[in-house]
């Protein structure tokens, strides 16, 4: 699939590290370091502009490494980039350790997958089917 970008950054552009990766790193485009104090968050940008085709979104997520490593995620895993968004694509990162943290310039900091949605029309019923779940959430199907 071709998708159209526009790279104000000085970083190149996002690709698969190997032939099996869902995810292309994302990088900080910043003019100076920003320190991350626990439990804070910023809008880190990448200098990356998208024109995605109708049917899909890019999804902003954590990097696994980043998180277990120093406790920085994003914030609302995952973000949606909207096929019909041309803004500059931010992430949300939080520092969610007791650590301050100091992302640089170029810095990997989420990873951006291309998903394929669909849109949903509603249709206004009075009873739903049954199933042997029926309204269990929230654990209710059992831990082992």
């Amino acid at each position: 699939m071709n998708i159209k970008i526009i790279n104000k950054s000085n970083h190149a552009l996002p690709h698969y590290e190997t032939g099996a990766s869902a995810g292309m790193d994302l990088r900080a485009n910043i003019s100076e370091p920003v320190t991350l104090e626990p439990l804070e968050r910023a809008i880190i940008k990448t200098g990356l502009f998208i024109e995605l085709p109708v049917g899909f979104e890019a999804q902003v997520r954590p990097r696994s490494g980043l998180a277990a490593k120093k406790g920085i995620t994003v914030l609302n895993a995952p973000g949606t980039v909207d096929a019909d968004y041309r803004g500059e694509i931010g992430v949300i990162l939080v520092n969610l350790s007791n650590s301050r943290f100091e992302i640089q310039d170029g810095e990997r900091i989420a990873q951006l997958v291309i998903a394929k949605h669909e849109r949903a029309e509603w249709i206004t019923v009075e009873e739903l089917s049954s199933t042997s779940r029926g309204e269990g959430g929230f654990g209710s199907t059992g831990v082992k």
